[in-house]
């Protein structure tokens, strides 16, 4: 998560983070967001521009899936990209940034939720999303073994993204969860895609994957998302230590 500037108040953090979750939440942090600075999770533009703009044209629909206050749609309108729309699931924040933009009326806003989006099929070149993956999976308890509902929640959202991209389409993701994490989501062979993996910042390093809708996975990405919904490891027995003269303490540990 990207720091506040100085002085600026932190928001109100829920009390569990499964509440990142909850849109109750977001509207409650949301009041007053017109007026409030915007907070940008995992960087601002300016931390990935270099790794976005290549995939990027002038003339794309652009779709930013839970925008929230970030300024992240405003600065892809400044750097040349005018076809943007955004959505939130968070109806305060929507209004907010209608009435924070309303200088910019090319910037679309609409209250919608990623796992159930109102567009058309095949309509945008471009869909982003910034954090919005990393909230909806906030209160699992392992990473390694994400929850049914969890790979359930990420798939809706995927299948939606899939479905409203154009063949050839870019779906660009940015996270804090590396690829042993997060790329069995987005290797599934149903979403029609190829995917790459770039990090970004200085200091702690963000994740950006990029997928291009008509594109193949490799061998190796289909074999991880094949473990999407494999039960957990049996954890390994513990390894004593142990007189070797006595016991094959070798044999104890498991490789």
């Amino acid at each position: 998560m990207a720091s506040p500037e100085a002085g600026r108040a932190q928001p109100k953090l829920p009390e569990r983070n499964c509440g990142y979750r909850e849109v109750q939440y977001w509207d409650q942090r949301y009041q007053g967001a017109a007026d409030s600075a915007p907070y940008d999770w995992f960087g601002d533009f300016s931390s990935f521009r270099a790794l976005l703009e290549p995939e990027l044209r002038p003339e794309d629909r652009i779709l930013v899936l839970g925008c929230g206050n970030s300024a992240l749609s405003y600065e892809l309108f400044l750097g040349g990209f005018p076809d943007v729309t955004s959505v939130d699931y968070s109806s305060v924040v929507v209004a907010a940034m209608q009435a924070r933009y309303a200088h910019v009326p090319q910037l679309r806003w609409e209250t919608m939720d990623a796992r159930q989006l109102d567009f058309p099929s095949a309509s945008f070149d471009v869909v982003l999303e910034k954090g919005t993956l990393d909230a909806l999976l906030a209160g699992e308890r392992d990473p390694w073994t994400v929850s049914s509902e969890g790979v359930r929640t990420v798939d809706q959202v995927l299948s939606e993204v899939s479905r409203v991209l154009v063949p050839g389409g870019r779906f660009i993701s940015m996270t804090s969860a590396a690829p042993h994490f997060r790329t069995r989501h987005y290797a599934q062979a149903c979403y029609g895609w190829s995917l790459r993996h770039a990090t970004y910042g200085s200091g702690f390093h963000f994740h950006l994957y990029l997928m291009h809708k008509g594109g193949e996975l490799s061998v190796a990405q289909l074999a991880l998302g094949a473990q999407i919904l494999s039960p957990p490891r049996p954890p390994t027995s513990p390894c004593f230590l142990q007189d070797s003269d006595h016991e094959d303490f070798l044999s104890a540990i498991q490789l």
